[in-house]
């Protein structure tokens, strides 16, 4: 009989099951017969049990401190992260056991965690959600280039420590192959998509838009980076530059930056037009998607978003919404003619490309056809789940092929 293989997750920057796709990753391989266990961190209302048993998952939590200089808290945080996932390792270790680690990123940190257990015989798998170095200089504006280039290093060893790389698009396996110096076969690209509930609609409610004639909408973490304020300015522009009453927007998420927009909201006097949810339930998720007229990817160029895949797009093409995003490479890859490309970081060209849409009910209903289309035969998760379970084959396979150690893949390709 063959014994049931034991995975460990972490993950640092949100806490399970709200990650979409650490959990969604987690639930294919418990059904494909793994016994899964994981450690994060806790919410911030919602998800704050130290530990559950969801879903036939373990899931272990601790509590980030919370530090006022960003600076301070960017090494706090990820100290502390490291620190008390290495303690609750062990503590899973005693109690479950594992045979694979499966880390995901930002920090690339967790590789210390790998090399550790690495020694006891387990695997390490380096799922690779962002480019941490670029992240780091868009969080501090370029400065403190030192850091930045210790990130790099911290991102080489994470390469190197791993037995599989599993990133999110093909661009960023292009990044572990060049920048990584790690064999092609190495890298597996397991994309971030909506599943088949998540392509749902459910019946309208027209209350959710507020009496106004369109929705436009928002989904997801609200950092620095994801460039939520450049949608709020394109409201703005709209609100009044164009004088249109008819059109408001609901922002479904949180994060770090979310304080920011609400005061930026309020002094563009745009407190009537701009709905912030915080996080919302799937189910919630799906009620106001049914009513919206435009999904916003206002993720700006900045060095970092260029190789991104987000999420929110997928899930606006997957309800059949017409999408405005600023012309990045990855953003066109993606959604091609579900969306209108606005040119990089001018709100003027994204607030016209917004407007485009809502004059034309026959663009919008033929790019969110497209868009819907592209996910149900390409881009859903149901595509996306099957390389994942390719790529856990490839390292639990009884004939795979052992993996060179860290001290030997530092003189050759990882």
């Amino acid at each position: 009989m063959t014994k049931k293989k034991k995975i460990l997750m972490l993950v640092e920057n949100i806490s399970v099951p709200l990650d979409p796709r650490v959990w969604a990753e987690a639930r294919v391989l418990r059904d494909a017969g793994y016994e899964i266990s994981v450690i994060c961190p806790k919410g911030v209302g919602r998800d704050e049990e130290s530990y559950i048993y969801l879903e036939n998952i373990f899931i272990y939590r601790y509590r980030l401190p919370i530090v006022g200089n960003k600076y301070q808290a960017y090494v706090a945080e990820y100290s502390f992260s490291l620190l008390f996932t290495f303690f609750l390792s062990l503590k899973v270790l005693f109690k479950h056991n594992f045979d694979v680690i499966h880390a995901a990123n930002p920090p690339d940190t967790f590789f210390l965690i790998g090399m550790f257990y690495r020694l006891l015989g387990k695997k390490y798998v380096f799922d690779q959600h962002d480019l941490a170095p670029e992240m780091f200089m868009v969080k501090f504006k370029g400065r403190m280039k030192l850091l930045y280039r210790f990130q790099i290093f911290l991102e080489q060893c994470s390469y190197r420590a791993s037995h599989l790389i599993i990133t999110s698009n093909e661009a960023q396996k292009k990044r572990a192959v060049e920048r990584g110096g790690c064999y092609a076969e190495k890298v597996r690209v397991v994309r971030n998509g909506p599943g088949l509930k998540q392509m749902e609609l459910v019946p309208p409610e027209p209350e959710l838009k507020r009496d106004r004639c369109f929705l436009l909408a928002y989904i997801g973490v609200m950092g620095s980076q994801d460039g939520v304020d450049y949608a709020l300015y394109a409201l703005n522009d709209l609100v009044h530059r164009r004088g249109r009453q008819d059109v408001s927007l609901v922002l479904m998420g949180d994060g770090d930056y979310a304080p920011n927009l609400r005061k930026l909201a309020r002094e563009l006097k745009l407190d009537e037009y701009v709905n912030f949810t915080g996080w919302l339930e799937r189910k919630d998720i799906q009620r106001y998607l049914s009513v919206v007229d435009v999904g916003l990817t206002p993720d700006p160029q900045n060095g970092m978003n260029e190789f991104l895949t987000m999420l929110k797009t997928m899930e606006y093409m997957a309800v059949g919404k017409p999408v405005v995003s600023f012309d990045l490479p990855e953003a066109r890859l993606l959604a091609q003619d579900a969306s209108l490309y606005a040119i990089p970081n001018l709100v003027e060209d994204f607030a016209d490309k917004i407007e485009l849409l809502l004059d034309n009910d026959e663009l919008r209903s033929r790019m969110g056809a497209f868009g819907r289309k592209r996910i149900e035969d390409e881009l859903g998760w149901e595509h996306s789940k099957k390389n994942l379970l390719l790529a856990y084959e490839s390292i639990l396979s009884i004939n795979s092929k052992p993996t060179a150690s860290l001290s030997d893949t530092v003189l050759t390709r990882g």
